[in-house]
């Protein structure tokens, strides 16, 4: 606070002070003058009084000696006074003379003087208004800051109203913006009100002090200003990111969805990896916009989340499979393992945290050139801890610093113009968001470790299950594979479940083993034989002792073709499941573990006969207005056993559903943007006419995923929202499930 302002601030606190209680004050100290003026009079009459009687005494002595006439005269005049002196000593509080103030009170009423002198030139050189009205808003007195901002010379007996002074009611009690029109342009005063007591006069007054805030007010009013057009300019830039967003979003989807139905047909192995490279790079433009939308979200405040149970384990292999073929082709291993400390089933928001530890594994994967990437996950405390560890390049701990900034990036120059740098700010906010962190630490060269923890919701959480830890007690494993971050994470799985493992790289290390104490080549249950390796130990095993072991190969999703199995029990494929793991080890699997390392985390998706089978004869109305999606959604549904009917617009929508039309379709897969209508109104309105009777669920397609354009669908009756582009079996489980709900309440 500057000099000035303090000194305001402690005339003001003194004003206020002296406003509450001067008048108390002064009456205190008029009161102990007379009490003293009293006293002291009544000791001079007590001393007149003894005075006049030794004078009464002396003359009845000269009356033996005078004439009779003078001392009957001086008899009465010193009785008379002897009687009045008397009395005014005796009863002198009813009627006290006339008083002089003590020195002192009047060096107080001087103070007094002073002080108000001192505060009104102080006020005059802040240029501050001071005004004294009495109760009826009549002006006493003004300073001649006043006189000079009215430009009222004689303001005495006049009301502020009466001058021009208009007066807005302020955010305190007595207090008021003031409008003035002063000879320098309209002026804006806080004004201030406190009730006083006059002291010469002991009347209450309204004593009143104003400042001029012109130029704070005009400061704030254009701080609002341009606060309303930052809002309205975010809006724009949000209307113009939804905007772009979809128009992207609707040639991926015909890209990504003509991919898919390319997939279908019969390809040899190179057009199918022509068909990767494509799909790839469509899913790599998807995750941009979903950052930008995202990234979008956050800034607005609008980020939300939507927690359910979840199972933890099936999220991580399942995103660890999905990035496995890039590490492979890289030429690096990948692993995940969860303590079986675990629950099955957690509460959090399974998209969102999918978003993080796919940013974050991918990441590690793309900067990553030997070694390979490792993911674990713990509960410590009731909180869910999971790291992703990579053997890459690490980072400075200046990258460190800012690797979580917004367009921030690591790593060498010629990686980081492949992506936006939004990544990991964004991962960073939605941990934020679950309650937790998201931190690093690296070494120069020696590879990175990202930290992610949080609280999982406890409500729908069960525990993990007691038996998981001793699962494999009865299992001793031979495990031989090359040195790398998959065989050390497979063996620690294997102990965690209970079971004994040994480890080996080279083929010297099986002679070893066998030359051993035979009471382990004895109790040894299974074999697993990385194919990595497998050559080297091909004659070795042909020879082993104990022809009831298990062998399983372990091979990677891209080998699964070109595999000779003849010689092997089972196979399991890199990077590992823990339930194909456990399964193979108790002898619940055996044969070709069959999975796709990609999709089939999603059971009864896709376009198996079954669907097909039940799906005979279902008529399926599908509104959408761009040719190339329009053909895409009635390829998949065509061949998923469906019959498809197309309308392009709202309006030929809603006339396919009047009462009276000779079929009702049993589903309806419509777009949100079509001519006809505004998309978030029509199809409320077309869902409203859906309900009772008719019953038929309606799954949208749009390009907008925000949460309130979702939530108003949801509410309205829409049986799903799917993001374009829409992943074809997820369309396909998504009809299966509602046209299952739909048979169910029906019958």
């Amino acid at each position: 606070m500057s000099e000035p302002a303090r000194l305001r601030q402690k005339v003001s606190d003194g004003l206020a002070a002296t406003a509450a209680q001067p008048a108390d004050r002064a009456d205190a100290t008029t009161r102990r003058a007379d009490e003293e003026h009293a006293n002291d009079v009544r000791v001079v009459a007590l001393y007149v009084a003894v005075s006049l009687s030794v004078g009464a005494f002396s003359a009845t002595l000269i009356a033996l000696a005078a004439p009779y006439a003078i001392t009957a005269a001086l008899a009465s005049f010193f009785g008379a006074v002897l009687l009045g002196v008397l009395f005014y000593a005796l009863f002198g509080k009813s009627f006290p003379l006339p008083r002089t103030l003590p020195a002192d009170y009047s060096d107080v009423r001087l103070r007094q003087t002073q002080n108000r002198s001192l505060i009104a030139e102080m006020q005059e050189s802040m240029g501050d208004i001071v005004v004294i009205r009495d109760m009826n808003r009549r002006i006493v007195e003004a300073n001649r800051v006043f006189r000079e901002m009215t430009g009222c010379a004689a303001p005495e007996g006049l009301s502020c109203e009466e001058i021009g002074i208009a007066f807005r009611p302020g955010d305190k009690v007595h207090a008021y913006d003031v409008e003035i029109a002063t000879p320098f342009g309209q002026r804006i005063f806080s004004w201030h009100d406190v009730v006083t007591r006059d002291l010469a006069s002991s009347r209450l007054m309204i004593s009143s002090i104003a400042r001029d805030v012109t130029e704070e007010r005009l400061a704030l009013a254009e701080r609002e200003d341009a606060r309303l057009r930052a809002e309205k300019a975010d809006a724009e830039k949000a209307r113009l990111l939804a905007t772009v967003s979809h128009e992207i979003r609707l040639p991926l989807s015909g890209m990504l969805g003509m991919n898919h139905l390319l997939a279908q047909t019969k390809l040899n192995q190179e057009q199918r990896n022509y068909l990767d490279g494509m799909k790839q790079s469509g899913q790599s433009l998807v995750q941009l916009v979903e950052d930008l939308l995202d990234y979008s979200t956050m800034e607005a405040g609008r980020f939300r989340l939507n927690p359910r149970a979840e199972n933890l384990r099936r999220l991580i292999e399942s995103i660890v499979e999905m990035l496995a073929h890039r590490a492979h082709e890289k030429g690096i291993e990948i692993t995940s393992f969860v303590t079986p400390d675990v629950p099955d089933y957690l509460d959090f928001d399974p998209a969102r945290l999918r978003q993080v530890l796919f940013n974050l594994i991918g990441n590690a994967v793309k900067f990553t050139r030997e070694g390979g990437v490792v993911i674990r996950a713990r509960m410590a405390d009731g909180e869910l801890q999971i790291t992703v560890e990579d053997t890459g390049p690490g980072m400075s701990p200046v990258e460190q610093a800012r690797i979580f900034g917004e367009f921030e990036q690591a790593g060498p120059l010629s990686q980081r113009s492949a992506g936006t740098g939004l990544g990991l700010a964004i991962s960073a906010r939605i941990v934020r968001e679950f309650g937790g962190s998201l931190a690093v630490s690296s070494r120069k060269g020696k590879g990175s470790i990202f930290k992610l923890a949080f609280r999982p919701g406890g409500a729908p959480a069960a525990m993990a299950d007691p038996g998981r830890r001793h699962c494999l007690q009865h299992t001793n494993v031979l495990l031989i594979a090359p040195e790398g971050v998959a065989a050390a994470v497979t063996m620690e799985a294997i102990k965690a479940f209970g079971g004994k493992c040994v480890l080996i790289h080279q083929a010297e290390d099986l002679e070893r083993l066998k030359a051993g104490p035979a009471g382990w080549v004895a109790d040894l249950t299974d074999i697993i034989v990385d194919r990595r390796v497998s050559h080297l130990f091909r004659d070795a095993l042909k020879d082993w002792p104990q022809q009831n072991v298990r062998r399983t190969l372990l091979v990677s999703p891209e080998e699964r073709a070109s595999t000779m199995h003849v010689s092997f029990d089972a196979w399991l494929i890199r990077p590992l499941r823990e339930k194909s793991l456990i399964d193979v080890l108790c002898g619940r699997l055996r044969g070709i573990e069959r999975r796709d390392a990609i999709n089939d985390n999603h059971p009864d998706v896709g376009f198996s006969s079954r669907v097909a089978e039940g799906a005979s004869g279902i008529e399926i109305l599908v509104a959408e207005d761009d040719a190339v999606n329009q053909r895409i959604i009635r390829a998949v549904l065509e061949k998923s056993g469906y019959l498809v009917r197309t309308v392009e617009e709202f309006g030929a929508l809603r006339q396919s559903l009047t009462p009276g039309v000779s079929r009702l379709p049993a589903l309806i897969v419509s777009d949100l943007n079509m001519p006809g209508g505004e998309g978030l109104d029509v199809l409320p309105d077309i869902l409203n006419t859906l309900k009772g009777e008719r019953n038929i669920p309606l799954i949208v397609l749009s390009g907008d995923t925000g949460h309130e354009a979702v939530e108003i669908l949801l509410k309205a009756g829409a049986g799903a929202v799917l993001a374009k582009p829409a992943d074809p079996r997820r369309l396909v489980e998504e009809i299966r499930r509602l046209l299952e709900a739909k048979r169910l309440s029906s019958s």
